[in-house]
């Protein structure tokens, strides 16, 4: 069996893949149509003509439900684990999937309403889509950190923090440049006083987006973990907790009977 069918990785690989695709291909149409520059655009700009625009609605409403389904698998396994080890409270584990799905809200009205057809309502999407998309990928780190080690490794937590982070940092930059961008053409000329900040604004949002399309990689070794070898796990990591050092034969035999 290869890697990508064990469990659920599927989900995740898809996802990374597909969203990844969405961007580029809209991007690369609309480069050959040259309707942007070659320069980092806006994601917006280079889904703003047709039919760019179509595929990229298209590609992104797909996104959205490949979205929704990752972050309810990942809602459920979070959930199970907290049934048998009580280390992550209900209570996040709900918040993360509702944040999630403002989330893919925005994805939809960013993909239904184009940027210069419908700009307040395009607007609208994109900031949810960013601010909740960046709260949630905070929320899930700080669920993998409280339910470690059941769960995913140290190194796992680290890169998603990591991407928390970069997320964070970039998300900042691109609504403050974005204020002082004053022309809304999709072609830019350098020597324009405001073409510094949009630049610095669109590195940025491309920063954002694929900072949190990454962060759904990082599930892969989660959502691989069948429930046998997930239950064998949280066995002997509860043994460890309670200070069990070593295994008694009939300790061995009974964990060979239950998980067999």
């Amino acid at each position: 069996m290869f890697w990508f069918m064990q469990g659920l990785c599927f989900l995740p690989v898809f996802l990374v893949i597909w969203s990844s695709s969405t961007f580029i291909i809209s991007y690369l149409i609309a480069l050959f149509r040259r309707d942007v520059d070659i320069i980092f655009p806006y994601i917006s700009d280079t889904s703003a003509q047709p039919p760019e625009s179509c595929i990229f609605g298209l590609m992104t409403f797909i996104s959205a439900c490949a979205v929704i389904a990752t972050m309810y698998a990942r809602y459920k396994y979070v959930q199970k684990l907290s049934e048998e080890t009580h280390v992550v409270s209900p209570c996040l584990n709900r918040s993360a999937l509702y944040v999630g799905m403002v989330s893919c809200l925005g994805m939809c009205i960013v993909a239904t309403f184009q940027e210069i057809t419908v700009t307040f309502a395009h607007d609208i999407g994109a900031l949810l889509f960013f601010v909740s998309g960046i709260s949630y990928i905070i929320l899930q780190t700080v669920v993998s950190y409280k339910a470690y080690p059941y769960g995913c490794s140290r190194k796992v937590i680290g890169v998603r923090l990591c991407i928390s982070i970069i997320a964070t940092l970039a998300f900042f930059p691109t609504v403050v440049c974005a204020y002082f961008v004053k022309q809304t053409e999709l072609h830019r000329d350098p020597d324009d006083k405001d073409y510094p900040y949009q630049l610095a604004s669109a590195v940025c949002e491309w920063t954002v987006a694929f900072s949190f399309i990454c962060f759904f990689f990082t599930y892969i070794d989660d959502f691989k973990v069948s429930r046998k070898q997930s239950r064998r796990t949280l066995f002997f990591s509860s043994l460890s907790s309670d200070g069990c050092s070593y295994f008694s034969p009939l300790l061995l035999s009974y964990s060979f009977l239950l998980f067999r």
